[in-house]
């Protein structure tokens, strides 16, 4: 997999950095700033105390506080990390123990309500930020510093925010590997509404559907699966999330149900609906995340392999040893005959020496440099 992160070239920005709420977000931002050296000193701070001693246990963090008080203004970098539902309350406590001079910013993924929440308690050097990163499995068990790499992270300042603060806390998303956009936090929250809630409640929607009839589930497959990813996060955390951009989430719904309603429509033409599939596809291949275009560019390898044990590590495995370094993994299919991985490769060269190597044993392989 990915070798040691290479450090930043410029000094480390942040003699101490708190990271409040050190669950899959929080703990990898922690990984994160602890392994590409952009802070001396990483402190902890959650209301669980088997999660403080779990991070310490583990590494993420270099030391864990259980409760606000003047350790905070020894902080120059603040990370507010907890659940939406709790950010706002987490806000309120660590507010008055603050130094002025702290960056101050969250990874919440409705940004309105945050922002005039801190803006009301006199954070000055507050930055709302969203990392575009997460996994169905919570916990700080699973952060990791390679979430974050690639990402996108939308920054979202207010008139109030100095420049100085934005300034500050685009260096801190780029030394974290991830990429920075900025815009307003009403303009992201109608955004991700779109891209993000919505899919959600149309996950909640299909997985309903089969929950009711168990033939459903018996032909659910590897399509049915991809949609309804969504639905396997903590459900008190994504209702959270939802119910906090309900206003925005509205309004996207009666953009989908409208449309929906002129597929409903096509069905009837089937030259129109040839057309809206066209449109589709156009549109899904053109993302980003697809062509991965605001990204480093990858060149991918597919790895065909046998349903047996230990075959993503026997694949890993062959390539370490031959010094090709994998930079991205995606297990693509799984059924019982067997599988397949999509390894992102750093480099053309790479994608053909992987697979002179796999092919020599006994895999079969495309690639696309």
């Amino acid at each position: 997999m990915s070798g040691p992160t290479s450090q930043p070239s410029f000094p480390v920005p942040f003699e101490r950095a708190a990271v409040a709420g050190v669950g899959l977000i929080g703990g990898s931002v922690a990984l994160g700033l602890r392994a590409r050296g952009l802070a001396r000193r990483v402190v902890g701070y959650d209301a669980s105390v088997s999660t403080l001693r779990e991070a310490e246990a583990l590494g993420v963090v270099d030391e864990v506080q259980a409760a606000p008080g003047e350790w905070l203004r020894r902080c120059d970098l603040v990370v507010l990390a907890a659940p939406m539902g709790a950010l706002g309350l987490l806000a309120r406590e660590l507010a008055p123990f603050l130094s002025p001079g702290a960056l101050v910013t969250d990874v919440g993924s409705v940004k309105a309500g945050i922002a005039a929440e801190l803006g009301a308690l006199g954070v000055r050097n507050f930055v709302p930020g969203h990392p575009m990163a997460g996994s169905e499995r919570g916990g700080v068990t699973h952060a990791r510093a390679a979430l974050l790499e690639n990402a996108v992270w939308v920054l979202t300042p207010t008139e109030h925010t100095p420049l100085t603060a934005l300034s500050r806390a685009r260096q801190l998303v780029e030394g974290l590997g991830a990429a920075p956009v900025v815009m307003p936090p009403d303009a992201h929250d109608s955004l991700v509404a779109t891209v993000s809630h919505l899919p959600y409640l149309v996950s909640l929607a299909l997985t309903h559907l089969v929950a009711r009839d168990e033939r459903l589930s018996l032909l659910a497959a590897g399509g049915f699966r991809d949609l309804t990813r969504v639905a396997s996060g903590d459900p008190r955390m994504s209702r959270d999330m939802v119910v906090e951009n309900r206003a925005a989430l509205r309004e996207a719904l009666g953009r989908f149900r409208r449309q929906l309603d002129r597929l409903e429509a096509d069905l009837a033409d089937p030259e129109q609906l040839l057309a809206a599939a066209a449109e589709g596809k156009r549109t899904r291949d053109s993302l980003p995340v697809v062509r991965r275009s605001l990204l480093p560019p990858r060149h991918d390898l597919v790895v065909a392999v046998p349903d047996r044990p230990n075959q993503i590590g026997a694949v890993a495995r062959t390539l370490g040893e031959a010094g090709v370094n994998i930079k991205d993994i995606e297990v693509l299919a799984v059924r019982e005959e067997g599988g397949a991985l999509r390894l992102g490769l750093e480099s053309a060269a790479d994608v053909a020496r992987a697979a002179e190597l796999l092919r020599g044993a006994g895999y079969e392989v495309r690639g696309r440099g």
